[in-house]
């Protein structure tokens, strides 16, 4: 059975996205079925265009109810002092629906985050954001420690066992380097082996 996997994301800048793309590589390595979405912007264009916002990319923005088609999710965050932005906090609030009927319950979800610094709450951010898995009922799937990029001091790094990520700089003018780029790719790898073997668990199980 080939898992289906929804990587969520949300991007001011590129950031996330670019981390998004070699999520996907790995995810599709696997034999997974990788599906890209973005969550809806609550900025208007006037506030955006004041923050030398590019353009949004041109991916889908998925609604609460396209989630129970997935067998686990990969959430691409970028941090807001130590946190998930508005926009990703206003997407996972509006899954109460989903939560009153444990749609959610049992499906594997992991986290991919980018910050303006090193300390800028790269693991707060999803500490913070591991609420929403606990009351739907959903498994963490953290990366531990499995690649050697997250042991390197030869160089500015992001991700940690909390998942993969980049370090963008306070004036973002940083794109993910091709360490956080392998780290991406492997964290999709390895996160799509574990949610298939789930997802075959579910399917025997209903058989």
């Amino acid at each position: 059975m080939v898992a289906k996997i929804f990587v969520i994301t949300y991007s001011t800048y590129g950031h996330i996205n670019k981390v998004a793309e070699s999520i996907v590589k790995g995810l599709e390595k696997t034999g997974a079925e990788a599906h890209r979405f973005q969550v809806a912007e609550t900025l208007s264009d006037e506030v955006l265009a004041k923050m030398h916002a590019p353009p949004k990319a041109d991916i889908p923005v998925i609604t609460p109810d396209q989630l129970p088609e997935a067998d686990g999710y990969l959430f691409g965050i970028p941090t807001r002092y130590g946190t998930a932005p508005a926009q990703f906090k206003a997407f996972l609030d509006s899954t109460g629906g989903l939560w009153s009927k444990q749609a959610l319950a049992g499906k594997p979800a992991g986290f991919f985050f980018s910050t303006g610094s090193q300390h800028g709450g790269q693991e707060s951010t999803v500490l913070t954001t591991l609420p929403f898995l606990a009351h739907h009922g959903m498994l963490y799937v953290p990366l531990g420690y499995p690649h050697p990029n997250l042991f390197t001091n030869e160089e500015v790094v992001g991700g940690s066992a909390w998942g993969s990520g980049t370090v963008a700089n306070s004036d973002g003018t940083r794109m993910p380097s091709q360490k956080e780029l392998e780290l991406a790719e492997f964290h999709g790898e390895k996160f799509a082996a574990i949610a298939t073997k789930l997802s075959q668990i579910v399917a025997n199980d209903k058989v």
